[in-house]
């Protein structure tokens, strides 16, 4: 097996710092997402508004960050804006 040079062993570390952060802002959007869905079950207007406007703004920030691609934002925000509207037409 040939010996790593300095450069691949220096991206090893930055993919595994990323890896990292990329799994926290993942762990936390998935977290959010599944808080107003569960608001959006339970009819809870004033809760689901609320916490729409923090999970599409952490959409946004992941999106940026690169955490999920723009499209997979996108379609998070569409369809959890559908079931919103739904729920506040009721």
């Amino acid at each position: 097996m040939a010996k790593k040079s300095r450069s691949v062993l220096k991206q090893q570390r930055k993919n595994k710092r990323r890896r990292l952060i990329n799994k926290t802002n993942k762990s936390r959007l998935r977290t959010a997402i599944k808080k107003l869905r569960e608001a959006i079950e339970e009819k809870n207007v004033e809760l689901a508004i609320k916490l729409s406007k923090e999970t599409f703004s952490l959409i946004d920030r992941s999106v940026k960050k690169g955490t999920i691609h723009e499209n997979t934002g996108s379609r998070y925000k569409s369809r959890l804006t559908k079931q919103l509207n739904l729920l506040i037409s009721q």
